[in-house]
């Protein structure tokens, strides 16, 4: 069974744990209502995907 011979120090543990945090979602514009929205989904405001209405918007 595998245990740490050496307690691991803050700074090697803060330094292991640098690249884990997480990235913000990319957001762009819708073209039709000029909103923004999330690449690859239906418009919220306006539900129009790709140039095409989809979703009845309220």
């Amino acid at each position: 069974m595998a245990v740490p011979k050496k307690k691991t120090s803050k700074s090697k543990r803060d330094m292991r744990r640098a690249h884990d945090f997480l990235s913000a979602p990319g957001i762009s514009t819708c073209p039709q209502c000029k909103e923004p929205k999330l690449p690859h989904r239906v418009c919220e405001s306006c539900g129009s995907y790709k140039g095409k209405d989809v979703v009845d918007a309220e």
